[in-house]
């Protein structure tokens, strides 16, 4: 059964920093690239961020490039994605998922990646 477990969300102030966690089997991050995906209330499921299997290419969404950092510790078998300069548009639930190859998909869709979502972990950002 793949399942992934997403944590580290919160409330932070805007211009503030979070890093998520994403827990995963040895056997998923031997296997697939993970991408990190965010929905806002009444809005549609987006991609953020992607890291390939081999943590050698690393994708983001135009509007978080230079803030955000997607990286994997093989050893903890986690996927962490580190937030820096929070803004309130950054305000969302935060979920990981496989991709359905060892590549980043070229899109940020949902397409490309598996159909396995976890609980998420909400991250607000507020004054």
């Amino acid at each position: 059964q793949v399942q992934l477990v997403e944590s580290g969300g919160g409330l932070v102030q805007p211009g503030g920093s979070l890093r998520l966690s994403c827990a995963a089997s040895r056997l998923i991050l031997d296997t697939y690239a993970i991408g990190w995906f965010r929905q806002a209330p009444g809005k549609e499921r987006e991609g953020v961020s992607c890291i390939s299997r081999s943590s050698d290419a690393t994708h983001y969404l135009d509007s978080v490039k230079g803030r955000f950092t997607i990286s994997r510790d093989v050893a903890k078998n986690t996927v962490y994605l580190q937030m820096n300069s929070l803004k309130p548009e950054d305000t969302a639930v935060y979920y990981c998922v496989p991709a359905s190859t060892y590549a980043c998909p070229r899109s940020n869709n949902k397409s490309g990646y598996l159909e396995v979502w976890g609980q998420g972990t909400l991250v607000t950002v507020s004054s």
